[in-house]
């Protein structure tokens, strides 16, 4: 009874976590990924191309792009409009404008596992291979499994002008472009040296650098082990060498289709074609 009093009290004052309960205006945007896909990358990237005359650090970061899922309902009526807000929501039709990161799910139940044993949620012997069995089966975090994420967002909006799809190995690719193509969905035409400015202000080097000053004040790393990096390897294709084979087949058995349809190489694919160039 206590504890729904407490709830009930937090609603009215309008200091809940936001999440679903977000007062969604027609002028927002939002940055949605599943979580550990490079939203808090992108999120400095957005921030740094549209206040070039200002650094984003992990400070000031919920400021220009606030988190929806760490931020009180009050606090995100505060911030300036139109905002940019990042999410880790399914589908929700009132996300009217939106930018959609998707990361190779081999990858992501990599960096989810890390950032799960610095928050302490999971022990450093946990065993890996039953992590992989959590994350396909969508337990490991309060958005489901990741196919369910993504395809309730690409069957619903994919195609759409107002929807923009990117993925995360194009953006290590060639991040200027990929940020390009982010200047114009939202409106802009910023020069190349202000694209430039904001690339080289969210490289990989300079926060890591401002997580080691700053990891107290960002709502991710504060509370949390400072022996294990948020910033991590920040590439794509680590899974070659840190999941087991098994893990690997389990992944591709389960959601090769939508892999593959985002044009993800799996595994199973290119044994098969060294298979039939042999024969």
């Amino acid at each position: 009874m206590i504890w729904g009093l407490k709830r009930y009290v937090k609603y009215v004052l309008g200091t809940d976590v936001a999440g679903r309960n977000l007062t969604v205006y027609p002028d927002d945007t939002f940055i949605v990924s599943y979580p550990r896909s490079g939203n808090t990358w992108m999120r400095f990237l957005v921030g740094n191309l549209l206040h070039p005359a200002q650094q984003v650090t992990f400070a000031n970061i919920e400021w220009h792009t606030p988190d929806c899922e760490s931020m009180s309902r009050r606090y995100m009526r505060r911030v300036p409009r139109p905002r940019i807000i990042k999410s880790h929501q399914w589908l929700d039709p009132r996300y009217k404008r939106v930018i959609y990161l998707v990361r190779d799910p081999r990858d992501v139940v990599i960096s989810q596992y890390h950032f799960q044993r610095k928050r302490n949620l999971i022990a450093d012997q946990f065993p890996l291979s039953e992590y992989v069995n959590r994350f396909l089966a969508g337990q490991t975090c309060f958005c489901g499994s990741w196919a369910e994420h993504v395809a309730s967002w690409l069957r619903a909006r994919r195609g759409q002008s107002e929807f923009l799809f990117l993925r995360y190995e194009d953006l290590l690719d060639n991040t200027a472009h990929e940020l390009s193509k982010v200047d114009s969905f939202l409106g802009f035409t910023t020069s190349p040296p202000l694209i430039m400015q904001a690339v080289e202000r969210s490289s990989v080097d300079t926060m890591r650098q401002l997580e080691k000053l700053q990891a107290q004040l960002f709502t991710s790393t504060k509370a949390t082990r400072q022996d294990i990096p948020f910033v991590r390897t920040a590439r794509a294709g680590g899974w070659r060498s840190d999941l087991a084979e098994q893990c690997v087949r389990q992944i591709e058995e389960t959601w090769g289709e939508l892999m593959h349809l985002l044009g993800y190489e799996l595994l199973s694919t290119r044994e098969t074609v060294v298979h039939e160039k042999c024969a």
